[in-house]
């Protein structure tokens, strides 16, 4: 009995009610959207119970990879990882133009890119980790080392995802590097002028597509791909076609005002509103109030993440927070930012709330570190000891 309640006690009650509330408006907001959508005929509803379950298992086994099996298997990982995006290249399922699925039978078509963006958390934080232990002492030179290996281990997969193509997996992966090079310990002086200059370049190639699109031309771009940035611009100059899923998203948004249309509001129907686009369902039905209720609740999510990053202490577990924050953040702001046209759409959903069997396993399992972090802390603040000493 004793020993019950101690592994009881180590194990995130906040992050779980978290969950649990995520996985409640998940369901609901997916019943309610194929009220309004006749587009598909499966029952959603009980297939995204089902990854519920599926991803319950995974976390658990994700719970598992202590601080030593995490530092030790991280490179296998990796090697995992890059393994499935080349066999989704060569294997793969195509579905809207992107050869991004892997077809398993019972599961049905998985995304192997949504699980390597939680390797890619892993392999980071142990490369960051492993680097800062062999160099006690920073200097421009080892910085820029760092920063080298971290650009390195990133681009091999990024690349892989750009090949499928899916642009939006691949900003995620951006995302995640970005944050875990901020806390990396790399000077300001390197990471000033990067951000800097990434940020000068991403605004001068908008600046071209509205203005000079000709130049882009003729450095070999096509015009279709200025579309997306173009529809984000102005969406309202192609009502019926690029402009025409934001402009519908805009719509059901706003009609819901402060306290929504209530559950099945069927006037305004978009397309993928049970997938990318379910923002749509939670702030048409239940308004202002129950959108500001669901961000509160990622953020208090993100919150706990954070506290588990202070509470251990231990820089690998930091770095891992770091990534799965970063993760679950650029998701959330990119999909609702996209539904209120203050973002280009990418195709990147609503963490834990749009459908998707693949983007919840993937997401679940980042929870799942999180979770394995605070219910192992006791034994790997020993197994970090041990190693220092030795070291």
């Amino acid at each position: 009995m004793n020993q019950q309640n101690k592994l009881a006690g180590r194990i995130d009650y906040g992050i779980v009610l978290s969950m649990m509330l995520l996985m409640i408006i998940s369901l609901v907001s997916i019943y309610s959207a194929q009220l309004t959508n006749n587009q598909y005929d499966a029952n959603f509803v009980v297939k995204q119970g089902m990854w519920f379950v599926v991803s319950t298992f995974a976390i658990i086994v994700v719970m598992q990879l202590d601080y030593d099996r995490l530092t030790k298997w991280a490179y296998y990982f990796y090697g995992l990882g890059l393994f499935l995006l080349v066999f989704v290249l060569l294997f793969g399922k195509e579905v809207k133009g992107a050869k991004s699925w892997i077809v398993i039978p019972f599961l049905g078509n998985i995304q192997p890119s949504e699980v390597v963006k939680v390797i890619l958390i892993v392999v980071l934080a142990k490369v960051i980790w492993d680097h800062n232990r062999t160099y006690k002492v920073h200097n421009f030179k080892l910085d820029a080392w760092l920063l080298t290996k971290i650009g390195l281990f990133t681009l091999i997969p990024l690349i892989l995802i750009m090949l499928q193509p899916d642009l939006g997996t691949a900003l995620v992966f951006i995302a995640i590097m970005s944050g875990m090079i901020l806390i990396s310990g790399i000077t300001w002086k390197i990471i000033v002028p990067l951000f800097g200059s990434i940020a000068a370049i991403g605004t001068a190639l908008i600046w071209m597509v509205i203005y000079h699109q000709n130049w882009l031309t003729s450095l070999g771009f096509k015009p279709y791909q200025f579309e997306r940035i173009t529809t984000w611009i102005n969406p309202e100059n192609d009502p019926q076609g690029g402009g025409y899923q934001v402009l519908r998203a805009m719509t059901a948004i706003g009609s819901g005002q402060i306290s929504g249309n209530g559950a099945g509001y069927d006037a305004i129907a978009i397309p993928e509103n049970h997938n990318d686009f379910i923002f749509t369902i939670v702030a048409g039905d239940y308004g202002f109030i129950g959108a500001s209720i669901l961000l509160a609740i990622y953020f208090l999510l993100i919150y706990q993440i954070i506290r588990v990053a202070l509470d251990v202490a231990v820089p690998f577990y930091s770095y891992i927070c770091t990534g799965v924050v970063m993760m679950l953040m650029f998701h959330v702001l990119e999909n609702v930012g996209m539904n209120i046209g203050l973002l280009p759409i990418t195709g990147i959903p609503l963490p834990f709330i749009s459908y998707g069997g693949s983007a919840l396993l993937g997401n679940m399992m980042a929870v799942g570190l999180v979770l394995g972090i605070r219910f192992n802390f006791k034994k790997s603040m020993f197994e970090v000891k041990e190693e220092n000493h030795a070291s």
